[in-house]
Parts: C-alpha cells; sequence; structure tokens
C-alpha cells in the first residue's frame, strides 16, 4: 500500500510580501526596500519578467552603493580640488595626446601597475590631469592618495621621530593609485630622498600605479634626491619600469591669463623665471 503524501499548503502572498521586505531589509538593502512597492506595481502594469524586475529593484540599490564608494574614495584621497578630464582644456595644450589621456582614463594602467610621469615647466596642467586621473580611480571604486612631494617628505621624517614609520609607509603604499605632486619644485635633504626612495620602492614591488608631476627633465633629478645620483637612477630605474611619460609644452594657463588681462609685462617676466620643458620621449 503505498504512503500518503501530505504538501504543505502554499502561504498566502501577503507571507511571502512580508518576507521580502524583512528580507531586503535584514540585508541591508535599503534602497530596494524603500522602492519595492513602487517596483512592484510597476511590474504588474508592465508584464515584466521575474528577472527583468529583479534588476530593476537592484539597479537603484548598486547605484546608491557605487555613488557612496565613489564619495567616500573621494574624501581618503585628499586631493585639493577636484578635476575632470572633460574640464581640460586640450586645444591649449597641443602636446598631450587626448588619445592617451583617454586610454589612462579607462583605468588599465592601474591593473597593470603601470606608472604615469608627467613633465613640463610650472601651470601647463600636469597637476589638473593628474587629478583628474585621480578622480576618475576614486569613480573606478578603488583608493587614491594625493600628496605633493615636500608635503609626503614632511610628514614621513615627522613619522620617523614618532616612531610610526610602518603607518605612514601603508597610507602611501596601499592605495591603487598614488599621486606625487610636484617632485623638484623644493631640494631635498639626504633623509627626505631617501624615504621618498622607500616609497617608490615599495610601490613597485607591489605593482601599485603612481602617478607623478614634476618640472625637471630626468637628467636633472640628482637635484631631486639630495644630489646623490645614484639614488635618483635607482629611483628612475622603478618608476620607468613600467610606465607611461608624458612631456608636456607650452606657456602656462595663468601667464596666458595674464596677458589676456592686458599685463604682459608681469607674464613674460614670470615666463623668463620658469624652466624651459623637457623634450625627452620615453
Amino acid at each position: 500500500m503505498s504512503a500518503v503524501v501530505t504538501l504543505a499548503p502554499t502561504p498566502a502572498p501577503a507571507v511571502y510580501e512580508a518576507r521580502a521586505r524583512e528580507g531586503l531589509e535584514h540585508l541591508g538593502l535599503n534602497v530596494a526596500h524603500d522602492h519595492l512597492d513602487g517596483a512592484t506595481q510597476r511590474a504588474a502594469a508592465e508584464s515584466w519578467s521575474y528577472s527583468h524586475f529583479l534588476g530593476y529593484l537592484l539597479d537603484g540599490e548598486l547605484t546608491e552603493r557605487h555613488r557612496k564608494t565613489v564619495a567616500l574614495n573621494l574624501k581618503f584621497a585628499r586631493l585639493p580640488m577636484q578635476k575632470t578630464l572633460d574640464g581640460f582644456d586640450f586645444a591649449a595644450q597641443p602636446s598631450i595626446d587626448r588619445r592617451l589621456i583617454d586610454e589612462l582614463a579607462t583605468g588599465r594602467f592601474l591593473h597593470e601597475g603601470r606608472n604615469v610621469v608627467m613633465l613640463g615647466p610650472p601651470g601647463v596642467g600636469k597637476t589638473h590631469l593628474a587629478i583628474a586621473l585621480g578622480v576618475r580611480t576614486c569613480e573606478l571604486g578603488h583608493r587614491v592618495r594625493f600628496t605633493t612631494a615636500i608635503d609626503l617628505a614632511n610628514k614621513l621624517t615627522k613619522a620617523v621621530d614618532a616612531g610610526r614609520l610602518d603607518r605612514e609607509m601603508r597610507t602611501l603604499t596601499q592605495p591603487k593609485l598614488l599621486i606625487l605632486d610636484e617632485v623638484g619644485y623644493l631640494k631635498f635633504d639626504a633623509v627626505q630622498a631617501s624615504l621618498l626612495f622607500q616609497v617608490i620602492c615599495q610601490r613597485y614591488q607591489r605593482q601599485q600605479a603612481t602617478v607623478l608631476t614634476s618640472n625637471k627633465a630626468f637628467g636633472a633629478w640628482g637635484q631631486v634626491f639630495a644630489d646623490d645620483a645614484v639614488m635618483a637612477s635607482a629611483a628612475l630605474d622603478r618608476l620607468l619600469h613600467r610606465s607611461t611619460v608624458i612631456n608636456v609644452k607650452g606657456d602656462s594657463y595663468r601667464l596666458a591669463d595674464r596677458r589676456k588681462a592686458g599685463n604682459p609685462v608681469a607674464a613674460d617676466a614670470a615666463a623668463d623665471a620658469a624652466p624651459a620643458p623637457t623634450s625627452r620621449k620615453e
């Protein structure tokens, strides 16, 4: 005699509706929870498939989570200002290959651990481009850290004195991208040069990308590293092993603005004081 199998009764729809709300809340999907009723009504009215309904419900949740991630990344980056690639005047700097910058904006260089070195005189847009690549990296979901070279050297010197160098080094070597601005504008002493070299070495070993701007041609980098040509050569060897070098030429934006404002004397005097742009290609 065969056994009789009794099926459990299917819960009423209201039970699963309540469970859907509870589940979304329990999983921390707050945006999806708030939009559940509206999404359900629209799905019924437009005869959506189940997967269409689920994708629509999760889209808002994922968008909001991405927004929060980007906002947190930008806060961590400590950028002095927010600049974008769309806001850069490529027409004013014809020496820059827009296609190359667009390729960098894909973020491929981050995964390759490829450095980006921008050389040129002050005021030609190097920092703008560096920050814009930092913003783009944040938008791609990665951590970024911005610092000027002298601020990095001063902070690490203080960290040595306070016995917390390892902690400061982690803040500089762990982010997916380090933006090191204004290398060569001020000369380092031997200790500062050694600390900068350690940062470059550790990021190289981790295959973490660095965007670096400098007004010094590579041949003058001995001056950057406290006149230590051996250390300068070793630093460049690591920076340029996997790298994209961009030589930015042309007049300073600030000088051009002065000329437009009708002050050519001050502009020409400032131009005479600025170092000549490098023309070396790597």
